[in-house]
């Protein structure tokens, strides 16, 4: 390639440029992607943990609160008719609680710089 002449050249510099920048591209996606996989995976484990928490809570306050009332089955059917209204509310709220939120950290999470492209 000595004898090459400088388009030749500058086509094989622009070549090579553009394979660089789309390899590049990639291996900012596969980082941003695994970022977000992630995060949902060490919050979806935080919500399995919570969950069995309430579950448990649950449990111990429909005892507590059927004690009370003399009856145990009350007290299942007063947490369960709490539940049913949270239920409710944030289905309701969905958008407002759930939808919004979710999708907007995925595009700041996609969006976020790194240290490295300063």
């Amino acid at each position: 390639m000595e004898n090459a002449s400088p388009i030749s050249k500058l086509i094989q510099r622009a070549e090579d440029y553009a394979k660089t920048t789309l390899t590049l591209y990639k291996l900012t996606m596969v980082q941003k992607s695994a970022d977000i996989v992630s995060g949902i995976v060490s919050k979806l484990l935080l919500l399995l943990v919570m969950a069995f928490f309430l579950l448990m809570l649950s449990l111990g306050a429909s005892l507590w609160i059927g004690e009370m009332l003399g009856k145990s089955y009350y007290g299942f059917f007063i947490v369960t008719a709490f539940y049913l209204l949270l239920f409710i509310l944030l289905y309701i709220f969905r958008a407002q609680f759930i939808v919004s939120p979710t999708r907007n950290a995925v595009v700041v999470e996609m969006l976020k710089k790194d240290a490295n492209e300063e």
